[in-house]
């Protein structure tokens, strides 16, 4: 299981190499630490989480960032994940910004720099909001996902393909799911790929645009799987299925 992403943002480098390193000495074993030195940097990477089914369990961002500040960082953040906790990272001249960005954008927590010794002014608070990120925390789906139309011949043939293979899958009716928060999020960072149905997205962020059964068996298929034609019984082929060789005998 992949795990939740840790992101701190900060345009200072010497800043973002020290908090990256408390953070991935402390939460290294269970969480994922990114860092990134341009706010816009982050909301890119943010929306390949998205398309990626990945998690953000925390997102800390400097305050004072040129183009665009921590707390305007974290209004747009929000937007992608939800449900991920905010923490803004202050100097003293800014501890008003960062007091009036608690309500402004729901910023969960502020930090004050420098936070030595992070044991008592980094960790503590940070495992309270962690730990109550994971009280609700549901893992995400992490294998293919399938997004189409219901009435759609192709989408129906992806679909009968995956399920006769038994290739574990998620679909996702972009009609019927128009109002879920998080489709309309997802379509929105896939446009205009969006458009070109069925679109079928990997763990690792690739994807494939009006896929059909052969392209998918091609992506998924492992060595030494195969994909052979079912015949339709009407003198043509028919769909593809996935196939192992018969295993080789084994002698000690």
């Amino acid at each position: 299981m992949a795990k939740p992403v840790l992101l701190t943002v900060d345009d200072d480098s010497d800043v973002l190499r020290a908090i990256e390193r408390d953070l991935r000495s402390k939460y290294g074993p269970d969480y994922r630490v990114i860092a990134s030195d341009s706010p816009e940097g982050a909301l890119n990477l943010l929306k390949q989480l998205k398309v990626r089914n990945d998690s953000v369990a925390l997102l800390l961002a400097d305050q004072r960032m040129p183009q665009m500040d921590g707390v305007a960082f974290l209004r747009e953040a929000m937007q992608i994940f939800p449900d991920a906790k905010r923490v803004l990272l202050t100097a003293y001249a800014d501890t008003n910004a960062a007091i009036g960005a608690i309500n402004e954008a729901n910023i969960h927590y502020f930090f004050m720099k420098p936070w030595d010794p992070p044991t008592e002014h980094l960790y503590p608070q940070l495992d309270d909001l962690l730990d109550d990120w994971r009280a609700s925390y549901r893992p995400a789906f992490e294998g293919i996902r399938v997004l189409g139309t219901r009435w759609s011949p192709k989408s129906y043939e992806l679909r009968d393909f995956l399920a006769r293979n038994r290739v574990p899958y998620q679909w996702i009716d972009v009609e019927l799911s128009a109002n879920d928060p998080e489709t309309k999020r997802l379509l929105e960072y896939l446009r205009p790929e969006a458009a070109s149905l069925p679109v079928v997205l990997f763990p690792d962020g690739t994807r494939l645009l009006e896929s059909v059964p052969a392209e998918v068996a091609q992506r998924v298929a492992r060595k030494p799987i195969f994909m052979t034609w079912q015949s339709s019984g009407e003198g043509r082929p028919g769909s593809p299925r996935l196939s192992m060789p018969p295993p080789k005998a084994c002698t000690r």
